[in-house]
């Protein structure tokens, strides 16, 4: 398909297992060019936007962004769970754009918001109201963890980035000790994103195992299925216990944000979670905060169910560095 020359951006979102890739028009994703790739396929972003360039029939975009699952320091991503490294040369060069950017991926999906249809917003506890430019926060639990705080300045938006999935898993109980243990003996360390993402939740699966003395392991997706239809009791107690860190996690970084414009969960896993979060405890976990309990009732928290928000915040970051209309 033949598309204008210098008209459309290009937007990606690169995940620790695929990459997508899409044109824009404005902030508005244009559906029909969405396209979907294996990492694993290809050894680094460059060779997947070119082909995606020559399945688009050669577009040349007028500006390129893309979304990492990584940290981003001076115009160069590091992915935090695949072997690509990613600059603004090698964005300029693989897709000829006049303008170019990279965010970590959450950032992306901080600007998408207020961009997104309501539909794909599922509202998991309601919160006080509060003004239009009141901070927000965007966690995401997928591959990995990590969390963006959003702030609209007069100036515009702010997203700034973090590594908040590799900071200490917190302990409340003598239960999650021994779980900080367990985890703690893939690299030393008890990380968050140890057990709050897809991985993190078969490790929890595992440590039931292991506490009951019945060890056996699952994948992610079969963890969850034998969750949603109770034929799997440890699944279920897997998923309650993965919930109620969720909520702890999720709350302390709402008392370090203060986003009274609300929290937004984001990412394949949370996705997953949604229509068990409420039942199996996260609200309680969230407000568990001694006498800031009451206070924690200002945050409203949501899940994103749009599985393409991180190409629309990268398209309305474009759209607001450039000036262009939508």
């Amino acid at each position: 398909m033949a598309h204008p020359a210098n008209t459309y951006s290009l937007v990606a979102d690169i995940g620790g297992t695929n990459t997508r890739v899409a044109l824009a028009q404005g902030r508005n994703v244009i559906q029909s060019t969405i396209r979907r790739y294996a990492n694993t396929d290809f050894p680094g972003l460059e060779s997947v936007l070119r082909r995606y360039i020559s399945d688009e029939g050669g577009v040349d975009p007028i500006a390129a962004c893309v979304a990492v699952a990584g940290p981003v320091r001076d115009g160069r991503a590091t992915m935090t769970n695949l072997d690509w490294t990613i600059d603004k040369t090698t964005l300029s060069r693989a897709t000829k754009a006049e303008t170019v950017s990279i965010l970590n991926d959450l950032q992306a999906q901080g600007h998408a918001l207020g961009h997104l249809d309501a539909a794909n917003i599922r509202t998991i506890l309601p919160g006080a109201d509060a003004g239009a430019q009141a901070a927000k926060l965007v966690i995401g639990v997928g591959t990995g963890f990590n969390a963006a705080p959003v702030f609209d300045l007069p100036a515009g938006r702010i997203v700034t980035p973090s590594e908040s999935g590799h900071a200490n898993l917190p302990i409340r109980n003598e239960m999650e000790l021994r779980l900080c243990h367990f985890v703690s003996n893939a690299h030393g360390f008890p990380a968050v994103e140890d057990v709050l993402s897809g991985r993190g939740l078969e490790r929890v699966y595992a440590f039931l195992g292991a506490e009951a003395n019945d060890p056996r392991e699952a994948a992610a997706q079969d963890i969850m299925a034998g969750c949603t239809d109770g034929s799997d009791p440890r699944a279920v107690a897997a998923a309650k216990l993965f919930t109620r860190i969720l909520g702890t996690v999720c709350g302390n970084l709402s008392l370090i944000q203060l986003p009274f414009g609300g929290v937004y969960l984001v990412g394949g896993v949370a996705r997953a979670f949604a229509p068990h979060l409420t039942a199996f405890g996260f609200g309680d976990a969230f407000r568990d905060k001694g006498r800031f309990a009451g206070f924690m009732s200002n945050f409203s928290v949501h899940v994103i169910e749009d599985d393409y928000a991180a190409l629309t915040g990268s398209a309305a970051h474009l759209t607001a560095l450039t000036g262009a209309a939508d």
